[in-house]
């Protein structure tokens, strides 16, 4: 099991403690240090001196005349933004050293430099005096990076599941390991001696004890900080910004006009600060910006109006026009599936479908159906005599004369080979018996010419009804019962019409 401990003592690859950054710490900690003694130090960087000017003649601070001197920038910029910046710096390029082409840097740092800016400006505009809140902003996720380059693959596994957006990332990291990267986080920069100013309120970011009242505010400040960043620099835009919006009002008291400039400032500032860090700003711009932007697509759609209503009703139609094609295939597809080829009748499996719905319905509204089955009488011999195609045209001269002995209402269905059967619904015991007798005439009237021959056919038939006072509750017996009735019909030497009576009816 993976520890924090285990981490943070070298078991598995960390970053190190950045030295210059806590010598810088060491210096300011003293209430006798000069400007003199710390420009020593940071001269033995001399990537570092030059950020520092860099950002001392930036648009962010805005003086008369160009900054030359380290020392000079330090009495200008102050020891409070100098140590935040020096640190930012150091830290940032520390830990940007490794090349990893899973993990973007710039977009991890460009994310925090811009909810510290963030931080800064919402602290400041609370009345908030900590004098740490843009390097505790800009490191609060510095934990993601531990987990990305001490366990790739186990971390790799909890983006994944992030971006399903689910479930946020730190009860993924608490679920795969048991801590957070905030827990993470704080933990490394205690091991690195820097202040529990910096480290203490990344540590209450989402922990599971009661944050302590002294960094409650700045623990607000952070999570809006990192909303804020989220805006320019990542998804669901629209979203965020509502999120923000609620935040500011009901935690801060920020509403309306204040809140756009408020967010607009946070992405000024960051993108002269970004200058300075040698980070590209990427697409980033203020949010006035984009909703201008916005705004002039919306014109843009206005002018087109009458364009885009012809081409809605024209794609209308063409829908529609689709849809009925396909409702009419639907329909060709459903007749395929339960229709016999030949008869045109309906098949076997559709007839068992609708004697299961029919015996249902007549058990739920108290009604009676009938049941008749029937074959051909000695069809064999007229396949044997005149052959298959004469037997199909026999077939299908018999299955219209039933279609039109019967009602629209009635299912008749080829039951197999020579065997039909049809569904009666609302037929009593007589009323299926005056149609099994007029189907049985009807057949024996047909007269077909095959080669100067006269073919002539009857029908045995069967049949029996359905009473919801029988206590059958299956088709089964039904079906066995009207084949009984047909078996009968034969042996009383065919062309005839029998009947069975199911118990209960």
């Amino acid at each position: 099991m993976i520890t924090i401990n285990k981490l943070i003592a070298g078991k598995i690859s960390i970053p190190s403690p950045p030295a210059i950054a806590i010598r810088i710490l060491d210096m300011i900690r003293k209430d006798d240090f000069t400007f003199k003694d710390l420009a020593a130090i940071m001269e033995a960087d001399p990537a570092l001196v030059a950020k520092i000017l860099k950002l001392a003649n930036s648009p962010y601070y805005s003086l008369s005349k160009k900054i030359t001197s380290i020392e000079t920038a330090l009495s200008v910029l102050g020891s409070h933004a100098v140590k935040n910046i020096a640190l930012s710096f150091v830290i940032m390029s520390d830990l940007s050293s490794a090349k990893d082409d899973l993990f973007d840097f710039d977009l991890f740092w460009r994310r925090a430099i811009t909810s510290a800016v963030a931080a800064e400006i919402v602290a400041k505009r609370m009345g908030l005096r900590s004098q740490d809140n843009f390097v505790s902003a800009l490191l609060q996720d510095i934990g993601v990076i531990v987990f990305h380059t001490s366990l790739p693959n186990e971390y790799g596994s909890v983006m994944k599941d992030n971006l399903a957006g689910q479930e946020p990332l730190h009860k993924i990291e608490e679920r795969y390991f048991g801590f957070n990267h905030h827990e993470l986080g704080a933990c490394l920069l205690s091991s690195w001696n820097l202040p529990e100013s910096i480290y203490h309120p990344i540590l209450y970011q989402h922990c599971k004890i009661p944050i302590p009242e002294q960094y409650r505010k700045q623990v607000d400040v952070f999570r809006l900080s990192d909303c804020l960043s989220s805006i320019y620099h990542g998804s669901q835009c629209v979203d965020k910004i509502r999120k923000v919006t609620k935040l500011l009002d009901t935690q801060f008291d920020i509403r309306g006009e204040d809140v756009n400039e408020l967010i607009d400032a946070v992405a000024n500032q960051s993108i002269s600060i970004l200058a300075s860090f040698d980070i590209s700003p990427g697409e980033m711009r203020p949010f006035s910006q984009i909703l201008q932007s916005a705004n002039e697509e919306l014109i843009n759609l206005n002018t087109s109006y009458e364009l885009l209503v012809m081409e809605l009703r024209e794609s209308k139609k063409k829908a529609e026009m689709l849809a009925g094609e396909l409702q009419k295939a639907n329909r060709k597809l459903h007749e395929l599936a339960f229709r016999d080829g030949l008869t045109g009748l309906y098949n076997h499996r559709f007839f068992q479908e609708e004697l299961d719905k029919e015996l249902e319905r007549s058990k739920r509204y108290e009604r009676e159906f009938s049941l008749i089955i029937f074959d051909i009488d000695h069809f064999k011999k007229i396949n044997d005599t005149y052959g298959h195609p004469v037997g199909d045209i026999v077939l299908s001269a018999i299955s219209r004369t039933v279609e039109h002995a019967v009602r629209k209402a009635d299912i008749v269905a080829r039951y197999g080979g020579e065997e039909f059967a049809v569904i009666l619904p609302e037929t009593d015991f007589m009323g299926a018996k005056v149609v099994a007798e007029r189907i049985r005439g009807d057949i024996e009237r047909i007269s077909l010419e095959e080669n100067g021959t006269t073919i002539k056919v009857t029908v045995s038939v069967g049949f029996t009804s359905y009473r919801y006072t029988s206590k059958i509750q299956e088709k089964g017996p039904l079906i066995s019962m009207a084949d009984k009735a047909l078996y009968t019909a034969k042996q009383s030497g065919r062309n005839a019409v029998c009947a069975m009576r199911l118990p209960g009816t």
